[in-house]
């Protein structure tokens, strides 16, 4: 029997919020070291969207992992996941590196991740919780997801992953991601993986 989207994404979001256990585990939390150099893309999109890069977050502990909202975060990762098409931005806008909104229906993996961002944000997860990271894959190319910083550790929003998985349960090698306390500021991560990270070199 052929599956429509809808019930793909129902099916997927069903197998997802029966996860919740392996959430509430217990924490997983990056380490993250000094400032570092913003990516290109970011930059300029904050040029263009000047609000995107003065979202201050008090210091304090991160937003409180319950129930409704495991299920909103998965929610809004198979909704976004479903809803953009993917493009490069060469074929979108012809050019190599442009962040931006997916409003029109495509996008590449920061595109994704900002919407994740955004929608997330709009049902009022702090900006703080909810930081743009750069990763390397293991083939080497370099990838963005959605770091989301929770009591109950941090999880990745990805557009190559359907399941929201704690960062430390995924494939990736972590470079960098936005500040908690200043979303134009980027940090560097140590992700103390050390094995793990020398096996995909």
């Amino acid at each position: 029997m052929k599956m429509t989207r809808g019930k793909l994404l129902l099916l997927a979001m069903a197998m997802q919020l029966s996860a919740w256990g392996t959430a509430s585990a217990g924490p997983a939390l990056m380490h993250t070291g000094g400032r570092t150099t913003q990516p290109v893309g970011h930059y300029d999109f904050c040029q263009r969207i000047p609000a995107e890069c003065n979202q201050r977050t008090p210091k304090g502990p991160p937003v409180e992992l319950t129930r409704k909202l495991w299920a909103t975060i998965v929610n809004v990762n198979n909704s976004v996941n479903v809803r953009v098409k993917p493009r490069t931005d060469m074929e979108i806008y012809g050019v190599e590196e442009y962040w931006a909104y997916p409003d029109s229906g495509y996008g590449d993996c920061e595109d994704y991740a900002l919407e994740k961002r955004r929608e997330l944000m709009a049902v009022g997860v702090p900006a703080g919780d909810l930081l743009m990271t750069v990763v390397r894959q293991p083939n080497g190319d370099g990838h963005a997801v959605l770091t989301v910083r929770t009591s109950l550790g941090e999880f990745i929003l990805d557009n190559l992953e359907p399941k929201v998985l704690a960062w430390n349960d995924t494939v990736y090698t972590y470079l960098k991601r936005q500040s908690t306390e200043n979303s134009g500021v980027w940090v560097t991560i140590n992700d103390g993986r050390e094995d793990a990270v020398a096996s995909v070199r």
